[in-house]
């Protein structure tokens, strides 16, 4: 189908470069934006891994007690701060 489309500036711009990067036509580019746009042509989805790490915390301390932890921590560092200004 042949139509008239009146493009912004700056969308022209971008998709000439698409275009140039991906080495296909303007009108490629366009209606690759277009279906991507209206959800025609999805991506697949990537795998969700979770990485795990070393806390690094001090033995006795419970992580149950969320709250308190973060308010002695907090504390201590209140402390650090007031002994640096003796």
């Amino acid at each position: 189908m042949r139509t008239t489309v009146t493009l912004d500036p700056d969308v022209a711009a971008k998709l000439k470069s698409v275009a140039r990067e991906r080495g296909i036509s303007f009108k490629q580019a366009l209606n690759q934006a277009v279906r991507a746009g209206l959800g025609g042509q999805r991506r697949a989805a990537r795998r969700f891994e979770q990485f795990a790490q070393p806390m690094g915390l001090r033995p006795g301390l419970d992580l149950d007690k969320a709250l308190r932890l973060a308010a002695a921590l907090e504390d201590e560092e209140i402390g650090r701060k007031l002994e640096v200004r003796k």
